[in-house]
């Protein structure tokens, strides 16, 4: 028998290389710890908007140790709530969807809550959980650049461990470039930028573009100034809701009776899930042909026709051509109904230039205005505001149209590869095309604080993911997208501004999928560097001394796993990481 092993294992080693002697073997020093403690890691979050904020909350109760920093350029938390104060600023979908789970407020003043509510939550949720202690404010990132010999992120003259972006995705706000802008001598503000000192009253303004905040800013000016010039280059579809579930086109107040209403725990868990719901079933509109696309589109046809009966020549001026859904919908609460009033001029004659008291459009009227409002926009090509650097490649000019990648290059909108221990918290190709927002960012602050567990806890000191998996992932993007109607010839945010371009501002799949996917990690398809702790290049280094903490203190509970039999539940039994 004795033989037959050893021949066995000569045979064994002559096929998977020489197995080292006793005396051979390399020798390291074990390190006297226990064999789950872990590491501190110092990582940077970068924004403290929806994202850092969820972020901040979220990190330090699911990653052991961290040592968190979150950088925000401005002097509170809000992100696009604390930047956007024109008027008529609110989200288009309703609060009670637009707020996270773990801290719902069932009294909300309106359906689509007003910018200074939105903010007021968020505010709120960081004191809630301490998250203040966190975040410098004021702190405006210009550049983080890898060091690959300490292997740490360095910024603001500090180091990290881990950089997490959580930037948002219309962070910068840009005025248009036409010519003679420069000279213009009246009042000329970004929507995104408003002088809260300017007053629109009596006063003849200009608004430019009808995207989100140009279709909310419009009913709002037309109430109280002289006359309103609106410029709206693109047809855009006004929907009901965002989701379409409802078809009003002003926003509820809700009476004392309904919020009293709402205090009910089983209640309003009842009212927001079937509020909720409608937005994870609203994936199937998104492709070509679909019946719900069809039934979209003579649906919003059809409450268009009816807002716009006072001026129903402006029908035809304002409905697209592209498919519901190429485009993200807003329902535009007031919009429709104050394009029909007198006071305003619906021009989608394209803008020549800007003169000293107004702007010409290109078939040569000239109308002059007391002020301009430029309601155009922001950074829609998911290139990082600041400079990002790793083996001299900057995401700031790689991801642009005419950078080193052309577009916005990921692995699942979570990393790139090159870059190592750099996460993005909603960056390209990451959120679904249904289900909430909040709900898509708690799910992936989960996923990377799983990296950061593995990372912290199992000796790891760099990952990054590989490059074939960051093509195969492309590749699917790709191939998934030319079946919606995203594909059809359209300008949005999710193509970059380019119609026909390719889509980075959409996972390939609906919210419900790609919670799916990020359940757990996909370990294999990432790289990864060892701490080596002694020199040591043994990838079961961070096992320790062989004891866990657990069992060093008297007191604890060993036997966890053990409960009253009735209670015990099959999916949770041995799952839980911290029971170990």
């Amino acid at each position: 028998m004795a033989t037959n092993a050893k021949q066995r294992l000569e045979s064994l080693s002559r096929h998977l290389g020489s197995t080292p002697s006793h005396n051979e073997r390399p020798k390291f020093e074990l390190e006297d710890h226990p064999g789950d403690a872990v590491r501190s890691l110092k990582v940077a979050v970068i924004g403290a908007g929806i994202s850092g904020v969820i972020a901040g909350v979220l990190l330090p109760a699911k990653v052991p140790g961290i040592d968190l920093t979150i950088f925000e350029k401005n002097a509170d938390v809000g992100g696009t709530w604390f930047e956007n104060i024109y008027p008529g600023v609110r989200c288009d979908i309703p609060a009670n969807v637009y707020q996270s789970s773990f801290a719902p407020n069932t009294q909300w003043t309106e359906e689509f809550a007003q910018g200074a509510e939105i903010r007021a939550y968020w505010q709120n949720v960081v004191k809630k959980h301490g998250v203040y202690k966190y975040i410098q404010f004021k702190k405006k990132i210009s550049q983080a650049e890898w060091d690959p010999t300490a292997t740490q992120w360095v910024s603001v003259e500090e180091r990290f461990d881990i950089l997490v972006t959580a930037i948002g995705r219309f962070n910068a706000w840009k005025l248009p470039n036409y010519p003679g802008i420069n000279e213009y001598e009246g009042h000329l503000r970004h929507s995104s930028n408003w002088d809260p000192s300017f007053d629109p009253k009596g006063k003849t303004v200009a608004v430019i573009g009808n995207g989100a905040s140009g279709i909310q800013v419009v009913p709002e000016l037309q109430k109280v100034v002289k006359h309103l010039d609106h410029y709206a280059r693109s047809k855009t579809w006004i929907a009901g809701s965002f989701a379409g579930h409802e078809r009003k086109a002003e926003p509820i107040l809700f009476s004392a009776e309904q919020l009293k209403d709402l205090e009910d725990p089983e209640k309003y868990l009842t009212y927001r899930k079937g509020v909720e719901e409608t937005y994870w079933r609203r994936f199937a509109a998104l492709f070509k042909d679909s019946d719900e696309n069809k039934n979209a589109r003579e649906e919003f046809k059809a409450i268009m026709k009816k807002r716009l009966e006072e001026k129903p020549e402006l029908l035809d001026d304002i409905l697209p051509e592209f498919s519901p859904h190429c485009r993200r919908l807003t329902p535009g609460p007031g919009y429709l109904e104050a394009l029909s009033k007198d006071n305003v001029s619906f021009i989608r004659t394209p803008i020549k230039r800007f003169t000293k008291t107004g702007i010409e459009t290109e078939d040569g009227i000239h109308r002059p205005v007391d002020a301009i409002i430029c309601s155009t926009g922001a950074n829609i090509d998911y290139a990082t505001p600041f400079s990002v650097v790793s083996g001299g490649i900057d995401l700031s000019k790689a991801w642009k149209p005419d950078g080193e990648f052309g577009f916005p290059y990921s692995y699942l909108g979570l990393a790139t590869p090159g870059f190592p221990n750099l996460f993005f918290i909603h960056g390209p190709n990451t959120s679904g095309a249904s289900g909430t927002l909040p709900n898509s960012v708690e799910n992936q602050v989960t996923h990377i604080a799983r990296l950061l567990r593995k990372i912290s806890g199992e000796g790891i000191k760099t990952v990054v993911p590989k490059k074939g998996a960051a093509d195969d992932f492309v590749e699917f993007c790709d191939a998934f997208f030319l079946k919606t109607v995203l594909s059809e010839n359209c300008s949005s945010w999710a193509n970059g501004g380019i119609p026909g371009g390719r889509i980075h501002g959409l996972w390939p799949g609906s919210a419900a999928h790609v919670n799916f996917i990020r359940r757990s990690p996909r370990w294999e398809d990432f790289e990864y560097q060892l701490r080596s702790p002694n020199g040591s290049k043994n990838r079961f280094a961070y096992w320790e001394n062989g004891w866990t903490s657990k069992q060093l203190q008297p007191v604890a509970d060993l036997t966890s796993y053990l409960k009253v039999p009735e209670k015990v539940d099959l999916k949770d039994l041995h799952e839980s990481w911290w029971d170990v």
